[in-house]
């Protein structure tokens, strides 16, 4: 057999390729962060059930009402709103009843609200709605514990 002298042979050592790789793999995976998506975290009632019907006598006075329509228009106890902002003072006033209105809420804990939208609602309409409502319980529990609203909502 001839041999030819004075020519290396190319041969790469691959043992260590798979290290390598390895180790550049565990790099990107420790480096890299992974954007996850947030949503509202609300507690939605269970589907239907069929069987489970339960009849609930809800008086007329202690449920506050907001409907959102397609168009973005705001419907705040069967009258038209213009403004969302309004709705925080109001849903105050309905659930503390000062005064002892007839038309309001008998007390605090009787108050229901109920929030209805369109499908063709904006997601932006939506959520400051949600937020004036979310706004005006957090108002009260704020002013029972003695601290501002935004640092009630700190703690949650």
């Amino acid at each position: 057999m001839a041999r030819s002298k004075g020519r290396a042979t190319s041969e790469v050592n691959a043992g260590s390729m798979a290290d390598i790789a390895f180790l550049l793999l565990i790099f990107f995976l420790v480096t890299t962060t992974i954007a996850s998506d947030k949503g509202l975290t609300l507690t939605l009632p269970p589907e239907k059930d069929d069987a489970e019907e339960i009849d609930v006598k809800i008086k007329e006075r202690n449920l506050f009402k907001v409907a959102i329509n397609s168009a973005d228009r705001l419907l705040v106890e069967g009258e038209r709103m213009d403004d969302y902002t309004q709705i925080k003072d109001l849903l105050i006033e309905h659930i503390l009843n000062p005064s002892e209105n007839p038309e309001l809420a008998e007390s605090p804990q009787d108050a229901i609200v109920s929030f209805k939208t369109d499908r063709g609602t904006s997601y932006e309409i939506y959520i400051n709605v949600l937020d004036q409502l979310q706004g005006a319980y957090y108002q009260i529990y704020a002013d029972r514990a003695g601290v501002t609203a935004e640092e009630y909502r700190a703690l949650n």
